[in-house]
């Protein structure tokens, strides 16, 4: 049966108790996503949350990476955070001319985080949605209103013309709604599927893509997941990939548009006490992917 591209990741990858345990002893922090990227085929930004980052460093991450390698580069919280979607045009066109278009065809999904005492707002969320580009021409176009709040010289180039797809992450229950779902559907944007101890777990198929995010079942960040959850999710993945209902579904609008195959993005996000490599590399070895356990950074 053919099936949607599985990429199973981590959040991020500098972390120091990784050092000596998923990263060699003496690795130098500087090829540490090097090493990463050739035991998985993708990984979070969580930098880009934070603070806008520049084009040289957009180049270094091209660079350090294999041809197939793909990003998922979170939004930045100015945007989610502070200004809480509202009157976003400029740093909006900020974070697109900081030099994410550097990253090329590597450049993923990119993750939209609401905060969890962010309500569901129907007219704000479709004003949002709509000025999110939807390929790299669109990208560019508004990355050319930038302001003089972006500090670095902006990067106003891209390849050639590629989609750019978007997830957003809810925190709240008032998410819970049918008019939420309909809302993603029509803009195209996948709902992440969080699995967390907060925050509401969803499986609506409301984009082309999913994308998953298990941030620990029992103890949010930290804890590990066993040999049954990580069947279940295994599980799960084959059937978004390939077009079928995921087994124990949780939707909050009507199960529809199931039976598409889709592209399956996987990231563990329970980065504390070492988990995230190990849950990461245990389900793609129950979904058939090679799992290379390097010893340097070859």
């Amino acid at each position: 049966m053919g099936q949607g591209n599985i990429r199973i990741g981590i959040s991020g990858w500098n972390y120091a108790p990784w050092r000596g345990d998923f990263y060699p002893e003496g690795l130098p922090h500087r090829e540490e996503l090097a090493h990463a990227s050739r035991v998985f085929r993708t990984t979070e930004v969580n930098s880009t949350f934070y603070r806008l980052q520049t084009p040289p460093t957009y180049g270094r991450w091209f660079d350090q990476t294999p041809e197939d390698f793909v990003f998922a580069v979170k939004g930045p919280r100015f945007i989610t955070h502070v200004k809480r979607l509202r009157d976003i045009s400029a740093p909006l066109a900020n974070f697109l001319a900081s030099g994410l278009l550097r990253l090329g065809h590597k450049l993923g999904p990119i993750l939209w985080q609401l905060p969890p005492n962010f309500r569901f707002d129907g007219d704000l969320l479709a004003a949002f949605l709509k000025q999110l580009p939807r390929d790299t021409d669109a990208a560019l176009h508004a990355a050319r209103k930038h302001d003089d709040k972006l500090r670095v010289e902006p990067w106003l180039k891209a390849p050639a013309r590629q989609p750019i797809r978007h997830a957003l992450e809810i925190r709240h229950e008032s998410f819970l709604v049918d008019d939420f779902i309909t809302l993603l559907r029509d803009a195209d944007v996948a709902l992440v599927c969080a699995d967390s101890v907060e925050w509401p777990l969803a499986m609506d198929a409301t984009s082309s893509f999913t994308y998953c995010r298990l941030h620990g079942s029992t103890e949010l960040y930290r804890s590990a997941y066993g040999a049954k959850a990580l069947d279940l999710w295994a599980r799960r993945a084959k059937a978004w990939a390939q077009g079928r209902k995921p087994p124990e579904s949780r939707f909050i609008g009507p199960a529809r548009d199931i039976s598409q195959r889709r592209d399956v993005f996987v990231f563990f996000d329970n980065t504390d006490k070492l988990q995230a490599p190990h849950d990461a590399q245990a389900l793609m070895e129950r979904l058939g992917q090679p799992v290379r356990r390097l010893t340097s950074a070859a």
